[in-house]
């Protein structure tokens, strides 16, 4: 009997090993849109006109809400390599973010530094600068205004940075160095 449950116990570990062998992930279209819609901080029932299409080893995924419209290029892998929003009817269009920043903080940093290339970082500054512009694929030379400043409470930094006359910012884990949102503002 001991010898049974033996046999039954090691054929069903190795299904389970043989399942978990399996290479790379299998991301559905409803993963993709899933992946887009937290991105905009968007549930299923505010999203009109939803479209996925696939292209080039990426998914093209645009919606509609009440503040505007998103369009995201979201490789298989589940990673956004680009978005766009345009704000209700007007024809604004940048390749990074979403609306969602405070009109207070919007003024008060509209003032900052208008030298980019001659503020200098240390290493973690640009390396969180650097995340940012990966994750919006651009390089330092496309934008201007580069900020970046450490929040020791919450331990993340906030980079922003001005591309095509719109203020953009991010807030980067300072462990991870990952991107955890991104503001159009």
């Amino acid at each position: 009997m001991a010898r049974r449950n033996s046999l039954i116990f090691l054929t069903a570990f190795g299904l389970l090993l043989t399942g978990c062998g399996k290479s790379g992930l299998e991301i559905t279209k409803e993963d993709i849109l899933e992946v887009a819609r937290d991105d905009a901080n968007a549930t299923k029932s505010e999203c009109e006109n939803v479209s996925i299409k696939e292209r080039k080893g990426s998914y093209i995924v645009s919606f509609s809400t009440n503040g505007g419209s998103y369009e995201y290029k979201i490789g298989k892998d589940g990673i956004i390599k680009e978005r766009s929003f345009k704000c209700g009817a007007k024809e604004e269009t940048t390749e990074t973010e979403k609306v969602e920043e405070p009109v207070k903080e919007e003024k008060s940093t509209t003032t900052k530094k208008k030298e980019s290339s001659s503020t200098s970082f240390d290493d973690s500054q640009q390396q969180a600068i650097n995340a940012v512009l990966t994750n919006s694929g651009l390089e330092q030379d496309d934008v201007s205004d580069i900020t970046c400043s450490l929040d020791s409470n919450t331990n993340q930094y906030t980079v922003t940075f001005v591309l095509n006359d719109v203020k953009n910012t991010s807030i980067v884990d300072a462990n991870t160095f990952t991107v955890i949102s991104t503001i159009l503002g």
